[in-house]
């Protein structure tokens, strides 16, 4: 008797395989540098994938401009290393500078030319010749809607289309690598919101990352991952939401005219550790809602006002370094220049 054969399928258990992450376009190690007497950038290390967007978050004085500078080719690093995909940058400077784009702070535009003379002329300083030159203006122009104002003197835009036609120039060589300084600088809140919707665009299209300087908390809210740094040292790297969710809880600022004494009774009574900020005490509690009117009728005396919120980014540097991410101390505002 011949045994019959199940006709019920057989079911293979499959194992849910990620594809493993693209190699990085960017690649900083234990980047040191010094002048004379003074350590600017102290073991910095970052990467960054295509697709992404990569804030260096700190003040002025931070070391930020100078690791901008060395990635961009413009300094040589005491120690470490920079590679842009297979390129070491400092030991073959001329083929990295061929994949990097740059958009300073400062405007680079001629404003006594049109649109199209600008990008003419910055193409055939990356040798790009007709008609390929012709098509790539054309392509840079197109992605940030500026085609139909080629013809105009640059001077004669607002500052949110300049910055549009600096984001055109940059990508015209299809770089792999876009660095900005300071990108919004200058610009309104609907320009600052134009030119993110035009960054993440080209991010979407092109195989390219981007990495940008800012003291501004909100524009490194906006990236993929942000690099907080401080007197030449990196603080902490992960996403915005990695970075303000290790602070967990709440923040409750409260302001005093005896910000001391408040801060000595709150830990008596509380036992929460504060941190002074200017004329604010900022508190990182569990249950903020709940914890806020405690504080205020136990100190109606000293309060003279109370706030509650979600941590954000310049909670996590007040919190790694004790002060404001827009204090300056003296030897700051000489360090980074």
């Amino acid at each position: 008797m011949k045994k019959q054969r199940s006709h019920t399928p057989r079911i293979r258990s499959r194992t849910s395989r990620q594809a493993p992450p693209s190699p990085p376009v960017l690649r900083v190690s234990g980047l040191t540098f010094a002048y004379p007497g003074r350590s600017v950038l102290r073991g910095i290390s970052l990467e960054a994938r295509e697709g992404e967007a990569v804030a260096i978050l700190g003040p002025n004085g931070s070391g930020k401009s100078t690791l901008l500078k060395i990635i961009a080719t413009l300094a040589l690093p005491a120690d470490g290393s920079v590679f842009l995909d297979r390129w070491d940058v400092a030991q073959h400077p001329g083929e990295a500078r061929a994949h990097l784009g740059v958009v300073f702070q400062s405007p680079a535009l001629d404003d006594k030319l049109t649109v199209l003379e600008n990008l003419h002329f910055h193409g055939l300083l990356y040798g790009l010749a007709q008609p390929l030159l012709g098509d790539r203006i054309k392509e840079s122009l197109e992605v940030f809607r500026l085609w139909d104002r080629r013809h105009e003197r640059v001077e004669k835009l607002s500052g949110g289309l300049q910055r549009r036609v600096e984001l055109a120039k940059g990508i015209l060589h299809k770089p792999r690598l876009l660095l900005l300084d300071e990108p919004s600088t200058g610009l309104d809140p609907a320009a600052r919101l134009e030119f993110w919707y035009f960054l993440r665009r080209i991010l979407r299209s092109a195989p390219m990352c981007a990495i940008l300087t800012t003291h501004l908390t909100d524009e490194a809210d906006r990236c993929d991952r942000v690099l907080i740094m401080d007197r030449g040292e990196a603080l902490a790297m992960g996403s915005p939401g990695e970075l303000k969710g290790k602070l967990g809880g709440d923040i409750v600022v409260l302001q005093s005219s005896d910000l001391q004494k408040l801060r000595r009774k709150v830990h008596r009574h509380f036992r929460l550790d504060g941190t002074l900020s200017n004329t604010e005490l900022h508190l990182r509690v569990p249950g903020g809602a709940e914890v806020l009117p405690r504080l205020v009728r136990s100190f109606p005396e000293l309060i003279e006002s109370a706030t509650l919120r979600k941590p954000s980014l310049e909670d996590v540097f007040l919190q790694r370094t004790g002060h404001r991410l827009h204090h300056e101390s003296a030897e700051a505002t000489r360090g980074d220049s």
